[in-house]
């Protein structure tokens, strides 16, 4: 059925054109490969165009065709790293397998958390490139459009204030040059942030647009035009904090007066001192510190010491009043005298509790900081003759009739005469502590402030603790006395009962003790016979 021309070259090789059904022509592409006039053309080992494969010569076997290579296997889609959340910190605790703890029970339980919701609530997620690179640039925009002339910490801070208190650059300047209120926190902040000198100048010397600085700078800008604005300043701050400052003062000072008198007159303290003088003497007798005529209030605080000794005497009076309850028992049922040691340790127990409230400004003067007021007062003194001086040279030297002037003219004097008072009062209260102390402690020639008042404070505070602890421990002794008389009671009434005598028996039982054991079998009978024998009667 097919018609071949042409020779056979070789084994795998045909030379020519093969015509018919199913051959190949120059121009057939059977092998992949574009074959042109009488080109070679080039077929599988063992094959010739329209005929049955050739069969190999002997001896020689043909070589197979590598197998081509798997196709490229598609990279497996990584799974999305779970997205960062924000960190917890805590001290992690090791739960120990073999001793019960409450995270055991945690493991087993039912709660469960929704991870969308955990992801959403505390997912952390870093801002684009774009918009940070956005924000970079808009946030150095600005910063390239001012001149800058503060250091650029200050001129934000500055700029965070003044939008904070709303305050704008017009009310500021009002109340330099007319005298009007400002909020002392500003004040305070913007002396602060006062410009140095070289940013002074350089404020002073700019001649540009406005426009062309920041808003802090702008604010100082208007700020160093005013002649000794920060002097100004300095005396608005001192005119809005002296009546506040002065009462504080007072306050502290009137306390400590009635801490010093109530600590003169206090009868209970001065029995109390007494007390531990004449007990630390006898105790001392016989040494080198016996014979004392005074103490430091110091040794107060030393009493806690000799606490074993009041364990000591309570025992013993514990015991005495059970030898003397063993001695009378029919005493017991009696009341308690109301002379007895007891009831008076009782009232002085009470008395002794009451020096804590007698002595109330006392402690109130010990919580006082000595060294905190008396600068307060001094800071005062020095604020009134710095703004007399400013009022009296700068503003006049400056010949400006304005109403800032005028305000700070009223204000030095009327301060005057309070600040000299309270310097006065500062002495007087001052002289009075240290007599206190000296009243106390002697002429030791050395001003130890409040030391005083902190001393008795924390004596006051030892002395209710201690109150406190003998009134549970009477407590305690009497409910246990109480529990010994009832048992005692109730033992000596049993005693009682088992020692009466028996009741009186009929002598004729004694006599014939046969009729008597006969007698209740036969009670019936012997009265039917009596009846019986007084009737024949």
């Amino acid at each position: 059925n097919s018609s071949v021309d042409g020779n056979i070259l070789s084994d795998d090789v045909i030379i020519g054109s093969v015509d018919g059904v199913g051959g190949v022509s120059n121009s057939s592409e059977s092998t992949g490969a574009s074959v042109t006039g009488s080109g070679l053309l080039p077929l599988p080992p063992g094959r010739t165009a329209g005929l049955p494969p050739l069969k190999p010569p002997p001896g020689k076997a043909i070589p197979l065709p590598p197998e081509p290579p798997p196709p490229p296997k598609a990279p497996a889609k990584a799974a999305p790293p779970p997205p960062k959340l924000k960190p917890f910190f805590w001290d992690k605790v090791s739960a120990t397998p073999d001793q019960a703890m409450v995270w055991h029970q945690i493991k087993s339980g039912s709660f469960q958390f929704n991870e969308e919701m955990i992801e959403n609530l505390f997912g952390y997620t870093a801002p684009e490139k774009n918009k940070v690179e956005k924000k970079k640039n808009s946030s150095q925009e600005p910063a390239s459009q001012f001149i800058q002339i503060l250091d650029p910490k200050k001129a934000q801070n500055l700029s965070i204030l003044l939008r904070a208190l709303n305050v704008t650059t017009e009310e500021v300047s009002d109340a330099l040059l007319e005298g009007n209120e400002l909020p002392a926190e500003l004040i305070q902040t913007l002396l602060k942030m006062a410009p140095t000198s070289d940013e002074e100048l350089k404020l002073r010397l700019f001649s540009g647009e406005l426009s062309q600085l920041g808003p802090a700078e702008r604010f100082l800008k208007a700020l160093v035009d005013i002649p000794f604005a920060y002097h100004r300043m300095e005396a608005l701050l001192f005119m809005g904090t002296l009546e506040e400052e002065i009462a504080s003062a007072m306050e502290s000072f009137k306390t400590l007066e009635v801490a010093s008198k109530e600590l003169r007159n206090s009868r209970l303290f001065l029995k109390l001192l007494e007390a531990v003088l004449k007990t630390g003497n006898r105790m001392n007798d016989g040494t080198f510190r016996g014979g004392a005529q005074a103490f430091k209030l110091d040794t107060l605080l030393k009493l806690s010491d000799v606490k074993g000794g009041v364990r000591a005497a309570r025992a013993r009076r514990e015991s005495m009043s059970f030898s003397n309850m063993s001695v009378k028992t029919e005493d017991l049922l009696e009341e308690i005298s109301p002379d007895t040691e007891d009831h008076y340790r009782t009232l002085g127990l009470q008395v002794v509790s009451r020096l804590s409230s007698e002595l109330e400004n006392v402690k109130k003067a010990a919580a006082i900081d000595a060294d905190g007021l008396t600068g307060s007062v001094s800071k005062l003194g020095h604020a009134q003759l710095k703004t007399r001086d400013f009022l009296n040279k700068e503003m006049k030297d400056l010949e400006e009739d304005s109403g800032f002037h005028e305000v700070l003219k009223s204000f030095v004097q009327s301060s005057e005469g309070e600040v000299m008072s309270l310097l006065e009062e500062e002495k007087r209260i001052t002289a009075l502590v240290k007599s206190t102390g000296d009243y106390f402690h002697g002429n030791s020639g050395r001003d130890e402030g409040l030391r005083l008042f902190t001393i008795v404070r924390d004596f006051l505070l030892m002395l209710d603790k201690v109150c406190k602890e003998v009134e549970a421990a009477q407590k305690k002794s009497a409910q246990k006395a109480l529990k010994k008389e009832t048992s005692t009671a109730s033992s000596t009434s049993s005693t009682t009962t088992q020692s009466q005598p028996p009741p009186p028996t009929d002598p004729r039982t004694k006599l014939m003790p046969a009729i008597a054991e006969r007698r209740p079998q036969n009670s019936s009978s012997s009265s039917s016979t009596e009846s019986s024998d007084d009737d024949s009667e």
